[in-house]
């Protein structure tokens, strides 16, 4: 068995009581040798989060910086008069530049407006930076822990709220972010929690302290994919082949077969290369097809205990809450080669068939759905007629849709989604669901109603799949197909070079080296970190999907969440068509993952991006959010202007993380902040 991975960082213990942080890694010393430094937009890190009780020293003690009678506190108090002199200089200085500015501005036309106006930002910028001298290091707190109860914390996801507020019939289930519901805090992990193994080890076994599930969880799970689960000790073992039928494998096969292939071997070459698994149970389907290059992402509802998808995330497989009770999934149109639901607990038969619909939608032409369930079983649905008439809607249905029924063996069918949009001309009139317009055809829905109207008909991107390269050949787009998203060839051949070589530096620097008092950067003496130190990557601006392509081509064992911003530019469908997995996300938002579910989290000009939309929310809410998600001992790296990159360097130190400032040879307007999230135990209250 492969050791926990510990990247030389020993684990700080803190009481249960926020209050009481004791970290012995800050590094003081190395933030004041700092040479440069310029001061945050203190605006961005605004927050509603407690603050510790610790004030005004290093150690916790109280003092009063305005008692007379030493010649240590009448030195701060004189030093305070010459600051306080300072600023007010200053400040009546810069208004009186500020409304001769204004006025000039309003005076001016053309060039001479833009650069008044560039003034007056810069004005902006100085006047809170300045705020900051008069705050001192009142503003620098430590962000508190969260209460022990928030260990497996999720904004947005709150059943009891959701009662409360009217939700039922499965919409209690559903993401629902509400104004002010996010509480900026630092989520500890459980007591008992252990670095995960390193993959392909972790994969087949996690520690039991390190998810939330009871022991009858595991023991009485129902669905077919989570009978693959045994306990033993400290630890839970996916080894056990009980799946169904002979096991996992037999199953997989079984499938092949029923698409008319040989065996799931041969599911790249009939060009099934992304697939959706709809309440995968502990991704026990996926973990088998990833040794065939197949990328499956798991999707399940929220849930408070025994979670499908926190479970599958901790193996080190892909996966995010989604539901499809309500609200359209976050992907575009044609986004999945195969859709498959093996007992996962939605009804297909119920809301007339508009759960159907959001299936036909994500599936690209040619792709196929598989279904495994109890109604299927002809001998069952003869017996009961209730079951025989849904088992009859969902078929009807289905082939309304211009499915195409593949084949139906015991508890499994597999269909096949038309590729030919003349199919759905060819209806008889008033059968199925009519044609979204193009109003209706959203190609970038962001949790939006359900549509009952079939969608991806006014796609560009309408290309079958047997018509597609297939993988690895899928990821390197030709002209013409890059011409679909409004890219040239060069662009994307630039892109990929430019994170060939950012992968090769940024793998070299994922060393505590870097943060030591005579921090180096790791040379070719120094042992390079293994291929398999990282395995769930979150990119939060993926771009092109550019890191995960180089990731890869190194032959590093990652997955990559490739995360396209709702207001950024919408390259997400050109990152699934090249054979990657990604999501559209809206930053100022919690992302539906449950905490400590990635090893690394990087975001190249995310910071840039928010600033551009006037900061919708404050940089204290992004870089909360990265804690949750991230692992202890995990990896940020963040890349954007050395203005931004300084605040967030401050900022780091409020959440308690190792991190670095790292110039950048080729461009003097951009720095890289590299950190590590320590690990901090919980002791017994």
């Amino acid at each position: 068995m492969s050791r926990p991975l510990h990247r030389g960082v020993p684990a700080i213990r803190v009481t249960t009581r926020s209050n009481d942080l004791l970290d012995s890694q800050e590094k003081e010393e190395l933030d004041r040798n700092q040479s440069s430094h310029r001061f945050p937009f203190w605006s961005l890190f605004s927050d509603n989060s407690p603050l510790t009780k610790y004030d005004a020293t290093d150690k916790g003690f109280a003092s009063d910086p305005f008692t007379v009678g030493t010649p240590r506190s009448r030195h701060r108090l004189t030093m305070l008069l010459l600051k306080s002199s300072l600023v007010v200089i200053v400040i009546l200085a810069l208004t009186g530049s500020f409304w001769w500015t204004l006025s000039f501005s309003t005076s001016s036309r053309g060039h001479i407006f833009h650069s008044s106006r560039r003034l007056q930002e810069q004005l902006v910028s100085d006047l809170r930076d300045i705020g900051e001298l008069s705050f001192g290091t009142s503003r620098m707190k430590e962000i508190e822990f969260c209460p022990g109860e928030l260990e497996n914390y999720i904004p947005c996801f709150n059943v009891l709220e959701n009662l409360d507020s009217g939700f039922s019939d499965g919409n209690e289930y559903d993401r629902v972010c509400r104004q002010g519901s996010r509480q900026n805090c630092l989520v500890l992990p459980p007591m008992n929690y252990k670095i995960p193994l390193r993959w392909p080890t972790g994969r087949d076994i996690i520690w039991v302290a390190n998810v939330k599930i009871t022991g009858q969880e595991v023991f009485t799970s129902g669905s077919l994919t989570k009978r693959m689960m045994m306990l033993e000790e400290e630890q839970i073992s996916f080894r056990s082949a009980s799946l169904m039928f002979d096991g996992v494998e037999d199953y997989s096969h079984q499938i092949a077969e029923m698409i008319g292939l040989r065996n799931e071997s041969n599911f790249i070459q009939a060009g099934i290369r992304t697939i959706l698994d709809i309440g995968c149970g502990y991704g026990s389907f996926g973990a088998h097809l990833s040794s065939e290059q197949i990328l499956t992402i798991c999707i399940a509802n929220y849930e408070s205990s025994g979670s499908q998808v926190q479970l599958t995330l901790e193996r080190g497989l892909p996966a995010m809450i989604g539901s499809f009770s309500s609200k359209q999934l976050p992907y575009p149109s044609l986004s999945f080669d195969l859709l498959h639901c093996a007992r996962c607990g939605i009804d297909w038969d119920k809301k007339d068939g508009t759960f159907l619909i959001e299936v036909d939608r994500v599936l690209r032409p040619g792709g196929y759905f598989v279904w495994t369930s109890p109604l299927i079983n002809v001998q069952s649905s003869l017996r009961n007629k209730e079951k025989q008439k849904r088992w009859n809607f969902v078929r009807d249905f289905a082939e309304n849709l211009c499915w195409e029924l593949m084949s139906q063996q015991d508890e499994t069918v597999v269909w096949k989604k038309t590729s030919k949009k003349t199919c759905y001309n060819s209806r008889k009139s008033g059968s199925g669901p009519s044609i979204c317009s193009k109003v209706q055809d959203v190609e970038f829905p962001y949790y939006r109603p359900l549509q009952n109207c079939i969608g991806g008909m006014h796609s560009r991107r309408w290309v079958p799949i047997e018509e597609r390269a297939t993988w690895p050949s899928r990821s390197n787009l030709n002209r013409s197909e890059l011409a679909l998203y409004g890219l040239h060839l060069d662009e994307l051949n630039e892109d990929t070079a430019n994170y060939r070589i950012i992968v090769r530096n940024y793998w070299s620097l994922l060393s505590p080296l870097i943060f030591s008092d005579h921090p180096k950067r790791p040379g070719d003496e120094d042992p390079s970190p293994p291929y398999n130190m990282l395995r769930n990557v979150l990119d939060m601006n993926a771009r092109y999907g550019g890191l995960n392509a180089a990731l890869l081509e190194a032959r590093k064992s990652v997955w990559v969440m490739n995360v396209v911003p709702t207001t950024g530019p919408k390259y997400l469908p050109l990152i699934l068509d090249r054979g990657y997995f990604g999501v559209l996300h809206d930053w100022c938002e919690a992302f539906p993952t449950y905490p400590r579910t990635y090893d690394m989290v990087h975001a190249e000009g995310l910071l840039s991006l928010e600033s551009s939309q006037h900061w919708r929310c404050t940089m204290v809410d992004i870089f909360t959010e990265i804690d949750r998600m991230l692992r202890p001992e995990g990896w940020i790296i963040i890349r954007d202007t050395a203005l931004l990159i300084d605040s967030a360097r401050v900022l780091t130190r409020r959440l308690k993380w190792e991190a670095r400032v790292i110039e950048i040879e080729s461009n003097n307007d951009e720095r890289l902040l590299i950190c590590q999230k320590p690990f901090f135990k919980r002791q017994p209250s």
